[in-house]
């Protein structure tokens, strides 16, 4: 959605770090008090759209504390979503990931990886050609976890940590889990935020690769959780309590 996102913070005092939703009204005196509320609850909110200049601070990394760095809100006002992103994270994820790849190429499912912007985990994109609800979309992303999972059952999948779009309805006065812009220039220049090959070598032209990923349709996706769920429904694999 372009008309709300988020920016890192980083507060050079505490050392701590986060996101939040753009507002015209921070910080503004009788507007922002945010002792009192979240901004989530906020009544005096004003957010701010997208532009085209967040997103060249984003890819340009030109701020040494990473406050350029743009979430954005994989779910939309009406509850459908027009990609999938699953997060792994921490120790074994290469092994996590690749035994996901092959699930989606067997399914015939194009997926993009994307080294994280600290190079210690991975997100995997897979781009929808038509809005898509979000509980489908969860539902995919569960049937290929599930499916690498009973694949190689040496594998713990302990690395996997959420699905993006991480709600399948909208919370009251929030926007769902955000996921970070991939691509971020500060990242870039240590060889993160990019995307790799099955080897996880990045690209040497990024636009070039994202240009050649296919996005899916939506008969593809029934057609995948129709293969995948013959017994039926997954269960959810992971929590998912946080709100933004």
């Amino acid at each position: 959605r372009e008309d709300v996102f988020a920016r890192r913070w980083y507060s050079k005092t505490t050392g701590k770090s986060g996101y939040q939703p753009v507002c015209s009204n921070e910080w503004t005196e009788g507007l922002c008090d945010k002792k009192k509320y979240k901004c989530s609850a906020c009544p005096n909110r004003k957010l701010l759209p997208l532009e085209d200049r967040d997103i060249f601070a984003h890819l340009a990394g030109k701020d040494n504390y990473c406050r350029d760095v743009i979430g954005i809100y994989p779910l939309l006002p009406d509850e459908n979503c027009r990609f999938l992103c699953i997060d792994f994270d921490e120790e074994n994820f290469r092994d996590d990931v690749k035994a996901f790849l092959t699930v989606c190429e067997k399914n015939g499912i194009p997926a993009a990886t994307e080294i994280s912007r600290s190079g210690n985990g991975a997100h995997i994109w897979i781009f929808f050609k038509n809005a898509t609800q979000a509980r489908t979309a969860r539902s995919l992303g569960t049937a290929l976890l599930t499916s690498a999972m009973e694949l190689n059952s040496r594998l713990s999948f302990r690395s996997y940590d959420r699905m993006f779009p991480n709600q399948d309805t909208m919370p009251n006065g929030g926007f769902g889990n955000l996921v970070a812009l991939p691509l971020q220039g500060k990242a870039r220049k240590n060889g993160n935020s990019l995307f790799v090959d099955n080897d996880f070598l990045s690209f040497s032209d990024q636009w070039a690769y994202l240009s050649l990923v296919k996005k899916i349709s939506s008969e593809q996706i029934e057609d995948c959780l129709h293969r995948l769920c013959k017994n039926g429904e997954f269960g959810s694999l992971a929590g998912d309590s946080e709100e933004k």
